[in-house]
């Protein structure tokens, strides 16, 4: 008997709309509790733009995140519209909501992508002090690629003069990460292939600039059935797979230099071929239940009032019960959003409400259960990035976090006021700083403010720069 249903996912699909560019994303929750979560970034030619989205990752036991790399109808590395970067701070602020409602911290991450999702994927992990990136075929000149082989892209990015000036910053921003040293203790796998028609311009050029990470690891695959840049991927599917169950695991194989690819093309696949059309099963099963992105399970929302939001696909509506009362229920968009809040406050203390989805000839999901605390004060902000004692080159210092019930945070160091972030709607924020850091340990304190102007305690956010790496590139 086929045991392939067990192996099958619901996939939640979603739009996370509160900054300035919606993002959509797909979603499977982790097997029998595990702790960490896979973040997908897509390459040019995946389906739909969700990379690694054909079942490839059906099988991993981590929670997988997949980010769709389309703003405006047009494709971004995830970075810049006519060089506005806020495409970038609307998936870090993605990225911080899946981290804050699984309470994970980036070193429980593992950002995975190939070609343009590479580059991506060493962005946002050296930028943002990841644990783990695979990268598979990425570019590092991401400017000139663009403009030599994706021109409607580069006119995306840069506006549509794609002047020489923006394609150099472009070029610049991911060898510049490196070069400062960000996030050197990570453990980053970069994989590559002499048959790559972009190595040689994109990616060898680039090799050196990692000497002083402890942890960088290269994959050289000279396989005779590696002919183009598309296939580098596909040959090292399974190294990247055991690769990433690894890291799942929290443990970080040093790979160092490894050359591979020795294959048997003739070898007798009849045995496999009969096996997998007798017991593979197509896709399908019931309406799945509803993801609840607003509140965080167990999280604790100072003042009354209090919003839920979410996504429920294929759904017409969802509803909302505690205590076996109804409270109320919410349509579903065409895009399978929803939100939802109560007419009245909500009571102080512990809540327990369970939503379902429901669709349009009434069948009903499973249901999901949102335990959360309302309080009567306001709680300090949550810092997700940068994590405490990090090692962060002076042009990678960003804050983000969450701090709910407030209209903003407040930045100090020493008793002088560095800045300050609006509160979004769903309790996220960001910050960065517009001048240079000194080297050396700092203390950030970051509190949080009410709309009557009340105060919470601090937040402390310990982290070093370091003495630059390469002095005199």
């Amino acid at each position: 008997m086929s045991n392939a249903a067990s192996t099958k996912r619901h996939r939640f699909s979603g739009v996370e709309a509160s900054e300035k560019f919606p993002v959509e994303y797909r979603f499977f929750n982790a097997r029998n509790g595990n702790r960490h979560l896979v973040i997908v970034f897509a390459n040019f030619s995946a389906p739909e733009d969700f990379g690694w989205s054909n079942g490839v990752l059906d099988n991993l036991r981590a929670n997988v995140l997949w980010i769709r790399d389309r703003f405006d109808g047009e494709n971004s590395y995830y970075l810049c519209k006519g060089m506005d970067f806020s495409i970038e701070a609307s998936v870090t602020s993605l990225i911080a909501r899946f981290m804050n409602a699984l309470s994970l911290t980036p070193a429980d991450c593992t950002l995975l992508g190939s070609s343009k999702g590479a580059s991506a994927a060493l962005y946002f992990g050296l930028r943002y002090g990841f644990k783990n990136m695979v990268a598979i075929a990425p570019q590092f000149a991401i400017g000139t690629y663009v403009r030599e082989v994706h021109p409607r892209t580069a006119r995306f990015m840069t506006g549509e003069a794609v002047s020489d000036e923006n394609i150099r910053i472009l070029d610049g921003i991911l060898p510049d990460l490196v070069v400062g040293g960000a996030n050197a203790g990570a453990n980053v796998y970069l994989f590559s292939s002499p048959a790559d028609s972009q190595y040689h311009q994109q990616i060898e050029p680039y090799l050196g600039l990692f000497q002083n990470y402890a942890n960088f690891n290269f994959v050289f695959t000279e396989s005779p059935f590696v002919t183009n840049h598309a296939e580098v991927a596909g040959r090292n599917v399974p190294i990247i797979m055991g690769l990433i169950n690894f890291l799942i695991d929290g443990i970080a194989p040093r790979i160092g230099l490894v050359r591979n690819g020795y294959e048997d093309p003739h070898g007798d696949r009849s045995a496999i071929n009969d096996y997998l059309a007798a017991t593979a099963l197509g896709e399908g099963g019931p309406l799945a239940p509803p993801v609840v992105s607003v509140p965080g399970a167990n999280q604790q929302v100072p003042g009354a009032v209090m919003r839920f939001v979410g996504s429920a696909r294929g759904a017409a509506k969802v509803s909302f019960w505690e205590n076996g009362k109804r409270l109320g229920w919410s349509n579903v968009a065409a895009d399978g959003s929803w939100g939802w809040a109560p007419g009245k406050p909500w009571a102080m203390g512990d809540h327990v409400v369970k939503v379902f989805a429901v669709d349009s000839t009434g069948g009903e999901s499973e249901r999901t259960t949102v335990p959360f605390t309302i309080l009567n004060t306001l709680p300090a902000p949550v810092v997700s990035a940068p994590v405490p004692y990090q090692m962060v080159p002076p042009a990678a210092v960003g804050f983000m976090g969450s701090a709910w019930g407030a209209v903003r945070v407040e930045l100090w160091e020493n008793g002088k006021r560095l800045g300050a972030s609006d509160v979004a709607a769903d309790g996220s924020w960001m910050w960065q700083s517009d001048g240079s850091w000194l080297e050396g340990d700092h203390v950030v304190k970051v509190f949080a403010v009410d709309p009557t102007g009340s105060e919470s305690e601090r937040t402390s956010v310990p982290f070093t720069i370091p003495t630059p790496l390469y002095k005199g590139f």
